[in-house]
This record gives C-alpha cells, structure tokens and sequence, in this order.
C-alpha cells in the first residue's frame, strides 16, 4: 500500500474541514475517499465523494483503511470500537470518549496492535508547546513549583449555543467547556507536567449562557511532588485571557500574545534563598524570548503522523491511548464540583459514569431540525 484511502464518519463543519485538507493535497500520500453522514446535505457538498448514511454501509462496502471520527462526542466511543472491529485504521476527534469509563472501553477495543489508533490532538504539533515541554522535561526550569493557566477567550454566544440540540445538554455533548472547548489544553497539561494526584475545582453551569452544562470553571490541582496548578477557563468572559505560567526553580515561563518570554534565575531559588545574607535579595535573572517563529501544521500535522504511522511504521504524536488522560482531568474538574469534595486521582471511572448518567436521565436537548439526524446517529451508536 502506498497510500491510505480515508473515509470520514461525521460530516459537519470539523469533517468537512478535514475533507478540505485532504482533497487540497496537503496529506500527499492521504487520499479521502469516503463521507458518512446522516444529513444528506452535508454529503452533497462534497459530490467527489462516496457517500455513506450510516457507518455500517460505510464499513461494509470496505473502500477505505482507515477512518477519521468526527462525530458528537457520546458516538466517538461507540464508533472506535466499531471501527477496529471492522479492521480499520482509526483516527478520532477529541475527546476520544465523553468520560473516563467510556475510554476505557474504547482502549480495550484496541486488540490488533497492527492498526494505527490516534487522536486529533493537534497542540502537540504546536513549536510553542514543544518549546515549553522541552524547558519542563529537559530540566532547564528545574522542579516545578507552581502552575497558573487562566484561558478565558473561549468565548462563545447563545447563537452558538443554538447551533444543535446536541450543544452544551449533558445527553447530546455529555459537559461544557471542559469537555468541548479544554480537551487539548487538559491534553498540555498532563502532556508538560503529568497527572497531579488530586483536584479540586469550583464550576458554575449555564452561568453566562441558557444552558445545562459548565460554562465557568476554576480548579486547583495538586501534585505528588508538591507542586500545584490553577487551571480556569469560561465561554463567557470577552475579551478573555490566555495567560500559561510556569514557575519553577531555575526561573519562571509565560506564554501569552504569542510570545514565549523565560526569565531564568542564574541561581536556582532555593539555593539562593538558603544560601544568601540578604533578607530582602532576589537571584539574578537573564529574560529571554524564546517563542518559535509560526506554530506548525495542526490538524494537518496529526493527518500526516497519521499516514506515516500506517504507511511507515512511524511513531504517533498522539496515540488515542493518551486520550484518557485529558479526559479523566475533565471528568475529575465535574466531579469535585459536583460532589463538592476533592478527587482523588486515579479517579473511579463508574463513579463518575453514575453521576453523569444521573444528569443525562433528566437532561433536555434542545433539538432543532438540522442537527436531530445527527444526534440520531450519535444515539444509535450509544445502545
């Protein structure tokens, strides 16, 4: 095989969006082949295309490798596991799953190792995240003391809200911000300092907007080492913020307005603090900006990783296996609010899966013509 023929599960804006590329030549050994959608009118966009209304016709008429999911959230589960069944292999958006037991059974689907399994976590590809990872991984900030990531320009409006029936009900997308617009800063997060061992948060749901879900979240996340975190995001907050910074050590990181700016103690604090005479001194700091020149291929990048893993054997940025860490960090930001206690991580996965089907029995999608087909599909594969 000298190219990978892609079929595409979930044709709205981000399958769409991924057919462009494709069809652009931008992946040059990636050919998209395929488009499986439960609204018609989103396949008669792409004529070129065959087109499939339900999975199982696409999957049995085996014209594609591999599949790209790009469906609502609850069906990404549902539809990995079908899809590596079917021997196919499967990239899926993010989240991988709506919550951590979901995940679970989406890995353990993941039998024949000889099929590529990825996730569309495209940060990874970022220069200024690699940057950032190398300081943190490579030493040169030295022990992490503190953490502050305050993303607050997710802002979004009722019209958006009203976009589908599915958007923003615990039964349709199964959260809010932290589960539709935070899975790839969760992803930074665990991918740069790992898994803290505790969280604690504090979430207002439909604080901004008429909706069930977490629209306003503050968390605090502490680590074994004794580090700790803020991580707070909102979709309702303008003009907002996204201000990421590290202390450590040997110095302090901040990336915000597209610079990466690293002031470096020329002794580390502790050593300074315990060795100087002065009560009130400082260490001396150097400032650099260290920002990369652009921030890479996105989307594209995971695409091309994504071929290269299939065709070459090549090692994935992303492994879908690393899926469940940003979600358990989600799913443990829900819990601690709601329960109004701190979770302890690694997190019971039924635990929370009781809580969030208690939600879901009441839950009320607002549905609306355009999206109901879709929201079907995402339903049928969730039995």
């Amino acid at each position: 095989m000298d190219k990978v023929r892609l079929g595409i599960i979930g044709f709205g804006g981000m399958g769409q969006a991924h057919a462009r590329n494709l069809l652009d030549g931008k992946v040059p050994r990636c050919e998209v082949v395929a488009a499986c959608d439960a609204v018609e009118a989103n396949l008669k966009k792409f004529p070129q295309l065959r087109g499939f209304a339900t999975p199982e016709e696409l999957f049995a008429a085996q014209c594609c490798d591999a599949v790209l999911i790009a469906t609502p959230h609850f069906a990404h589960t549902t539809l990995g596991i079908a899809s590596l069944k079917a021997g196919l292999h499967t990239l899926v958006e993010k989240p991988i799953s709506v919550h951590k037991a979901d995940a679970e059974r989406l890995i353990a689907a993941h039998t024949d190792k000889r099929l590529v399994f990825a996730a569309m976590f495209q940060l990874r590809t970022d220069p200024f995240y690699q940057v950032i990872r190398n300081l943190v991984r490579g030493g040169d900030l030295g022990q992490v003391r503190r953490v502050q990531w305050t993303i607050t320009n997710w802002f979004r409006t009722y019209a958006y809200y009203g976009m589908g029936g599915w958007r923003a009900t615990w039964k349709g997308e199964g959260g809010g911000v932290m589960l539709n617009q935070c899975p790839h800063n969760l992803d930074m997060f665990q991918w740069i300092f790992g898994m803290p061992k505790r969280v604690t948060s504090f979430c207002s749901f439909g604080r901004y907007h008429d909706i069930e879900v977490e629209d306003d979240v503050t968390a605090y996340l502490e680590f074994a080492d004794g580090a700790h975190a803020t991580f707070i995001s909102s979709t309702g907050e303008a003009p907002g913020t996204n201000r990421f910074e590290i202390a450590g050590e040997r110095g302090r990181v901040v990336y915000e307005n597209e610079k990466i700016i690293f002031e470096k103690n020329e002794v580390p604090m502790t050593e300074f603090s315990r060795t100087t005479r002065e009560a009130f001194g400082r260490p001396p700091v150097t400032t650099v900006d260290i920002s990369p020149k652009d921030h890479g291929g996105s989307h594209v990048d995971i695409l091309k990783n994504f071929t290269d893993a299939i065709l070459d054997g090549a090692k994935l940025l992303s492994p879908a296996e690393e899926g469940i860490h940003s979600i358990e960090l989600a799913n443990a930001v829900l819990l601690s609010a709601w329960t109004g206690r701190a979770v302890e991580l690694p997190m019971d996965s039924a635990v929370y899966e009781r809580e969030l089907n208690q939600r879901i029995a009441t839950s009320k999608p607002k549905a609306k013509p355009a999206v109901e087909a879709v929201a079907d599909l995402s339903k049928s594969f969730n039995k």
